[in-house]
């Protein structure tokens, strides 16, 4: 599937989540307040719909204590994300650190014209070059795909569902008399099958982009065992290191590479994230076929074998053999073997 057809299938599924979302939301506002509380949920989706849409990403960087950088202030990293996004054929996005020990990392913006990436100070710390490029590739392809939009759409939704759900508790009593409305019936449903059904649609839209967005990032990089290496020792280092942040916002949580809660590890219904060694072995098994030769969808543009400065990790360069090289300086500016400094430096 080329990236036109993918992006236009990704705006019916948007439009078609959308609804859905707004379908639940009225529901449950018809369940607590009869017709005139689904006509009052009905504004109120509407309502929350264009804030997001315009404040989405302002949002998003907001709970994570997202600090815009650039050139000046993190050359390397911030040179990461303007290579790849050059590569993509991407407008330059807005460049975030969140000073967290967590290495992660996430996408945000309403449009590729309008977006922001974000990775945490543990992921330049704790990952290499390459690896770094991998995953800021694919958050380029998230917002290549124009999955940011939707992804924080849903979650704002989810989110206002279930505060509907609680308050149906306190104030759902008084419609058990109200010919529009479903009585106590209606008020547990509200509080517990609702919410429920608006976790599921946030999780199909992670978990389904997930995937996409890991092939497509391996696409920009040029090379998918960036990606995969980074995803096993962010992993890792999740199970060890709690994001503060996130666990205030698990609203959120399904914008990072990996989910960055505690306790959610399984591939399942009830995961926002697939399995990570389900996406490993599929990019793993990218690269396989890579190197059979079976030409990738951008070859030409993107390349298969190089990454975004002008070698792939064992040395090669446009498919010319060269010396031996010293390692690579770190996206902070530093060498791996040096002194380390700050990703500021």
């Amino acid at each position: 599937m080329c990236n036109e057809e993918q992006k236009d299938l990704n705006t019916l599924r948007t439009a078609m989540l959308l609804a859905v979302m707004t379908a639940l939301f009225m529901g449950v506002g018809y369940l607590i307040g009869g017709s005139g509380g689904m006509m009052i949920a009905l504004v109120i989706a509407a309502g929350t719909n264009l804030f997001t849409y315009w404040n989405a990403d302002k949002m998003v960087l907001a709970m994570n204590g997202a600090v815009e950088v650039d050139e000046r202030t993190a050359p390397e990293y911030y040179g990461i994300v303007r290579d790849l996004a050059a590569r993509a054929g991407l407008p330059m996005p807005r460049v975030y650190l969140i000073d967290n020990p967590q290495p992660n990392a996430f996408a945000t913006g309403r449009n590729p014209e309008h977006s922001a990436v974000a990775a945490t100070t543990g992921l330049l710390e704790r990952l290499s070059y390459e690896e770094v490029a991998g995953v800021m590739a694919h958050e380029l392809a998230h917002i290549q795909n124009r999955d940011t939009l939707t992804m924080t759409i849903v979650a704002t939704l989810a989110g206002a569902i279930s505060m509907l759900g609680n308050f149906a508790l306190f104030f759902g009593g008084g419609n058990r008399e109200n010919n529009n409305g479903a009585g106590i019936i209606g008020v547990l449903v509200a509080m517990i099958v609702a919410p429920f059904a608006a976790m599921l649609v946030q999780m199909a839209v992670s978990r389904t982009r997930e995937y996409a967005a890991d092939r497509r990032g391996a696409e920009i990089a040029g090379q998918p065992l960036w990606l995969a290496s980074a995803l096993a020792k962010i992993a890792r280092n999740v199970e060890a290191i709690r994001n503060p942040a996130a666990e205030r916002n698990p609203a959120t949580a399904h914008l990072f590479i990996i989910n960055p809660l505690h306790g959610e590890r399984m591939d399942s219904l009830f995961s926002t994230h697939p399995a990570t060694e389900n996406r490993i072995a599929a990019l793993q098994a990218m690269a396989e076929e890579w190197n059979r030769g079976s030409p990738s969808p951008d070859q030409g543009t993107v390349g298969r074998a190089s990454g975004p400065w002008g070698g792939d990790r064992q040395g090669r360069s446009a498919g010319r053999p060269t010396a031996p090289q010293a390692p690579r300086p770190n996206p902070w500016g530093r060498n791996p073997t040096g002194p380390r400094r700050g990703p500021w430096s």
